[in-house]
């Protein structure tokens, strides 16, 4: 299995992240690195994610302002 995150903007128009984000091998690595880098993500443009694993979605999109609270 793969995992992998798409990123946008809030509009749905996807966006390249300020941060190489690669490919996970389980959802818990892809959360994890999610919940590190989602403010450099965020500073640099990217406004939400979602996740797939082996390209079908799972979860979002998930906004990362939101986090911010």
């Amino acid at each position: 299995m793969v995992w992998t995150w798409r990123f946008e903007k809030s509009d749905g128009t996807e966006t390249v992240p300020a941060v190489e984000p690669g490919e996970f091998s389980t959802q818990g690595d892809a959360e994890s690195w999610i919940g590190e880098v989602w403010k450099e993500l965020l500073e640099g443009g990217t406004e939400q994610v979602t996740l797939f694993e082996d390209g079908t979605e799972v979860y979002g999109p998930m906004s990362l302002s939101a986090a911010e609270g």
